[in-house]
């Protein structure tokens, strides 16, 4: 749980060094470089063979019949696989297009049925003309002085052919007419035949192919790392004899750096950011609360200088999401969904961070499903083993209100005392503090209320929230205290940051939905449960059938409800209400200038 502290180097050395050393520093990976000239950002960062390698790759990693991969081989000629590739996949795409179009060209003409029209003198001069008539309106044909055969009949239609040398007028039909085109139904049902082969034959190659996806992306890597190094030669200063690469890197990497720049020959100088500099955020975290992270960078990366909220917001969620469940059978049915596609979501950095907040998420799950002492809307027996682990009752409303509000109070309280931490060596800190002092003490004051021999407890509440706002007052503003000029301008900045106390309480209150939807969500799983009673008792023999279809189905709808809730809100509360109270700064992520490519 922090921000790394990094330091600010720039490398100098001769122009003809210049290449050599960035490569070195590529193969580091652990600098992320500042521009010295101006570099246009529409500058095409890959070459076009990088681009046609990345499709490819793409391509065949979607393929779902997958070969044995070749890691090693002297034949293999990635242009030509390229090539060949994407010349699959166009004709794929062509004859797929056409397929379509067969079908659902013999679709319509098989209302038809298999005919071929025969050349205008064949038959005198005479052409047939059809026409798709409802049922309703078959009297009018009968009418009419055309002469006309119906060849087919559905349940709505009828399916009539006219023969006329010219086309009817429109008036003596009740309808315009089809047209069917003059390729026969047996053509068309040959050439989707021959299609089907073909498109068969070309799943096969590409399925083949598969077997160069390794080979392919090692290549692409190198093609970007190329790329990248050409876009770092074109970015950083030179003039004359000289090149100058400067970049941030973390501290514990600064060794590593002299040590390439001393045996190279080249210059090294390091200095720690100064206090108006942005240098990039690079953050740190525990490997089980990592999860944070991901949702700290979807959202705002916190700024250099501001303190890095990934483990409080991953335990946050992970509590909020517990509070919306409120049943330790949704979370049991959550721990084996995450071990289901626990490989899928595996296998890249991100996606371990997220196996750690799923895991997270699980066990607080559970915990408090089984403190709330419900199993699928099921209450056990009172003096049972798991039922004397209960201590929270979900339909005791002011107790379920009281728990959501010490938990946003303490949540807010906590943003602000991290906040304070942060920026500890100024005096607007200590306005921080304050607030943190007056959410607590509103919250010991409202505490107090509620209970008739309460009074030592709000006069508590009260002395905390007249320090804290009094704190707030004095050392919110940023105006230096020089005489009574001063005084009054901090004054004047204070009374203004005092007028959040409506935001504060606002945003205390919406800590509520915790216990709101944790309610809902309790009450929709007895309702099930109980609709689910009656209709085996009421339904007869098919009672049993339909009461588990019953079950199955709301608790189904139930859990997606949970689901989706428990996401949205417990971002919210972390990535609105926490942030407005923490984070100050919004920072930019540290790009490490590195090699991709393993082989």
């Amino acid at each position: 749980m922090a921000v790394l502290p990094l330091r600010r180097i720039s490398v100098i050395g001769p122009l003809a060094a210049k290449r050599g050393a960035l490569d070195r520093l590529q193969s580091l990976g652990c600098v992320h470089l500042i521009s010295g000239v101006h570099v246009d950002r529409k500058e095409k960062r890959i070459t076009d063979e990088g681009t046609d390698a990345r499709e490819t790759l793409r391509f065949l990693e979607d393929c779902p019949q997958q070969r044995h991969t070749v890691f090693r081989t002297v034949s293999f000629d990635m242009n030509a696989i390229v090539a060949r590739t994407l010349e699959v996949k166009r004709t794929l795409r062509a004859l797929e297009d056409r397929r379509e179009f067969l079908v659902d060209r013999i679709r319509f003409l098989g209302k038809w049925g298999n005919f071929q029209l025969p050349p205008g003198d064949d038959i005198a001069g005479y052409r047939l003309w059809f026409y798709d008539v409802p049922v309703y309106q078959m009297a009018d044909v009968r009418k009419s002085d055309l002469i006309w055969q119906e060849v087919n009949r559905g349940d709505r239609h009828a399916y009539v052919a006219v023969v006329s040398k010219d086309e009817p007028d429109p008036s003596a039909m009740p309808v315009p007419r089809t047209h069917t085109g003059s390729v026969p139904l047996h053509a068309l049902m040959d050439e989707a035949h021959e299609l089907e082969l073909r498109i068969e034959d070309l799943h096969a190659e590409r399925a083949s192919m598969t077997r160069w996806t390794e080979r392919l992306r090692d290549n692409l890597d190198a093609a970007i790392d190329r790329a990248d190094l050409s876009h770092a030669v074109a970015q950083t200063w030179s003039e004359h004899d000289l090149f100058v690469i400067q970049g941030w890197a973390p501290a514990t990497t600064i060794d590593a750096v002299r040590e390439f720049t001393d045996a190279a020959g080249l210059a090294l100088l390091e200095r720690a950011p100064k206090p108006r500099e942005n240098p990039p955020t690079l953050l740190e975290n525990d490997d089980r609360l990592a999860g944070g992270e991901e949702i700290v960078s979807f959202w705002q990366l916190p700024g250099y200088h501001d303190f890095d909220p990934s483990t409080v917001v991953a335990t946050s969620f992970a509590l909020f999401f517990a509070m919306i469940m409120s049943d330790a059978g949704y979370a049991m049915v959550l721990a084996m969904l995450l071990a289901v596609f626990w490989r899928r979501i595996g296998g890249s950095l991100a996606g371990e961070r997220i196996q750690s907040l799923g895991l997270l998420i699980v066990g607080m799950s559970i915990v408090y499903g089984i403190l709330v002492g419900s199993y699928f809307g099921f209450s056990p027996q009172p003096d049972s083993v798991i039922g004397k682990l209960q201590i929270i009752d979900v339909q005791d409303y002011p107790q379920m209100m009281r728990l959501a509000i010490i938990v946003g109070s303490i949540h807010l309280a906590l943003g602000n005392v991290l906040a304070f931490w942060q920026t500890r060596s100024r005096h607007v800190a200590k306005g921080r503090l304050g607030w943190a002092l007056a959410i607590v003490g509103g919250l010991v004051l409202w505490l107090g209320s509620e209970d008739e021999t309460g009074g030592p407890v709000m006069q508590i509440g009260i002395v905390l929230m007249t320090i804290g706002l009094a704190c707030v007052l004095i050392f919110s503003g940023e105006q230096k205290v020089i005489g009574t000029k001063g005084i009054v301008k901090r004054l004047m900045q204070g009374g203004l940051a005092l007028t959040s106390v409506t935001k504060a309480f606002g945003d205390v209150l919406s800590y509520l939905r915790l216990f709101a939807l944790g309610l809902a969500s309790a009450s929709l799983a007895i309702t099930f449960n109980e609709l689910a009673a009656q209709v085996r008792i009421s339904a007869g023999p098919a009672g049993m059938n339909l009461s588990v279809a019953l079950l199955i189905l709301g608790h189904s709808l139930n859990f997606a409800l949970i689901l989706m809730s428990a996401v949205v809100h417990g971002l919210r509360l972390n990535l609105i209400e926490f942030y407005n109270w923490s984070v100050t700064e919004e920072g930019y992520p540290f790009r490490a200038f590195r090699k991709r490519s393993g082989r």
